[in-house]
């Protein structure tokens, strides 16, 4: 069976990009799957059995493993070796400027806790921004043996196999994804309106890592995603994903996504969700 990680799939349009910015976009696809392929064997092969907390973020459940640190260092070395003027922002510390209008978006590890618990829903994720637009996102989920993969204007796959979304249903009929934050007043606040939306929909699933519940809305797993309180690195190769299987992806009404709210449904069943979580005051505390 072949490694998902190696999939190098060649999408047959061209996006309308020109030759010099189709080739650039090649060789960040090519170097961010390497990349995620190398972190993910290290992730997956080196977690050791009384793996611990190395240190707490925002709360003492936002947690950081000593593997988050080794998959940062992995990634942003490997990147800076082979484009040295290029920007970095990782989830662990990594912030350089760059100079060649290129920026690497890194979460070593999406889905810590999952990891932590050796849970398999946990993922490597990796965007390459140009002039601050999203270009290409890659996400690897080696325990789930999947790798998804999006260059902007060509599609998105996984595992080689162009992948889309699931026909919208009637949001009574909807399976929604989403997450929770780590600070106490916005679980509470989050809890409040998954209480009053469940009646709503079909069912609603929460599993760890957004990464991978934007590349699952993408492949069609779920009906859609909500979360409010994500971190670039935490939405940026997905996001990608899930417009390149032909989601539709935003925050509140009018404003993209971001760590206020990022929704994500089919063009119908967002027409209906989106204002619905606005009203609920999914987007703030």
């Amino acid at each position: 069976m072949p490694d998902p990680l190696h999939s190098h799939p060649t999408p047959t349009d061209d996006a309308g990009e020109t030759a010099e910015t189709a080739a650039l976009h090649d060789e960040l696809l090519e170097l961010a799957l390497e990349a995620a392929r190398r972190a993910g064997a290290l992730l997956r092969d080196g977690r050791p059995a009384d793996l611990g907390v190395a240190a707490t973020k925002s709360s003492p459940i936002d947690v950081v493993t000593e593997m988050d640190l080794a998959s940062e260092k992995l990634i942003t070395t490997f990147l800076a070796e082979r484009r040295p003027d290029d920007g970095f922002l990782g989830e662990e510390g990594a912030s350089v400027d760059g100079t060649s209008g290129v920026r690497w978006v890194i979460d070593p590890v999406d889905g810590t806790v999952n990891y932590l618990y050796d849970l398999p829903s946990w993922a490597v994720s990796i965007a390459a921004e140009k002039d601050g637009e999203t270009v290409v996102g890659v996400v690897a989920a080696p325990m789930r043996g999947e790798t998804f993969q999006a260059v902007r204007g060509r599609g998105a796959f996984k595992n080689g196999a162009r992948i889309r979304h699931r026909p919208a249903p009637l949001l009574s009929q909807a399976l929604v994804g989403t997450g929770f934050g780590y600070l106490t007043e916005r679980r509470a606040a989050q809890a409040e309106v998954v209480r009053t939306l469940l009646p709503q929909v079909r069912d609603i699933r929460r599993g760890g890592s957004a990464a991978i519940d934007l590349c699952d809305a993408a492949c069609g797993r779920l009906d859609a995603y909500y979360e409010r309180g994500l971190n670039p690195w935490d939405l940026a190769a997905g996001v990608l994903i899930a417009e390149e299987a032909g989601l539709r992806t935003g925050g509140r009404p009018g404003r993209a996504a971001s760590g206020e709210l990022t929704v994500t449904a089919s063009p119908a069943l967002f027409g209906q969700l989106q204002p619905l979580l606005d009203e609920l005051g999914a987007w703030h505390d």
